[in-house]
């Protein structure tokens, strides 16, 4: 396989003000071009443990292969840690995480996820949401066709309806597209996206460089509750 290039990229993560330890865990790894975002599923006691658990499987992944086997391999990763979740971990109840992750070759790139961890793309000064949230707000919008707000005001609005280890076969969702000069992605766990305008965002990711991106987006995100975990990891190809 050819050498990939030196993707830039930054990542940052750090526990919400109203959190007794920090249940996200990211991946950093432009040699490899791969990237991602894993948020334990809130109010279970080893959350912190599954997404970092998500998070170095994805890590130990091998280099090599093409990028349709590269995209298969982190699908077989995944669909694994989900069986094996619960088990590992022996605790009561629902263990699991949402994740988010990227891959990057040449000029091509791919999304998969699971969860309400989001994928953003800046392209042509606008902001575009990749990944779709798998949470019960977004189905009763696709469904019921409620307006955001309607959807919100359901008192199980936030609840997952994928992610790993959720006591039902994990179904991943993939987006693949062709990048272009001045791309820049965003993978984010819901504490920083919840917290931040798509006015906010934008105004971000328009900044040269990932680490730049990630400053501002802390910077902006903590003037407000920021109660849950905060996790971002900025790539431009």
């Amino acid at each position: 396989m050819s050498q990939r290039p030196a993707w830039r990229s930054a990542g940052r993560t750090l526990q919400g003000k109203a959190r007794s330890r920090n249940e996200d865990a990211f991946l950093d790894a432009p040699q490899a071009g791969c990237w991602a975002v894993a948020d334990g599923m809130g109010g279970h006691q080893s959350g912190d443990v599954a997404s970092q658990r998500v998070i170095s499987s994805l890590a130990a992944l091998p280099e090599g292969g093409s990028f349709e086997q590269r995209i298969e391999a982190v699908r077989v990763c995944l669909r694994g840690l989900d069986s094996q979740l619960g088990q590992v971990l022996a605790q009561p109840g629902i263990v699991g995480s949402t994740v988010v992750a990227l891959l990057l070759e040449a000029s091509r790139a791919a999304c998969i996820w699971a969860g309400d961890s989001r994928c953003y793309l800046w392209r042509g000064q606008r902001l575009y949401q990749l990944s779709r949230d798998h949470s019960l707000q977004q189905q009763l919008m696709d469904t019921q066709q409620l307006s955001l707000e309607q959807a919100q005001a359901h008192p199980s609005a936030r609840a997952l309806t994928r992610a790993i280890g959720a006591r039902r076969p994990l179904s991943l969702e993939v987006l693949e597209l062709r990048t272009r000069p001045g791309d820049v992605f965003l993978l984010c766990s819901d504490g920083l996206y919840q917290g931040l305008s798509h006015g906010q965002l934008g105004s971000a990711m328009s900044l040269d460089a990932p680490w730049q991106v990630v400053e501002r987006l802390f910077t902006e995100v903590l003037r407000g509750p920021a109660r849950d975990d905060l996790t971002a990891v900025v790539i431009q190809p």
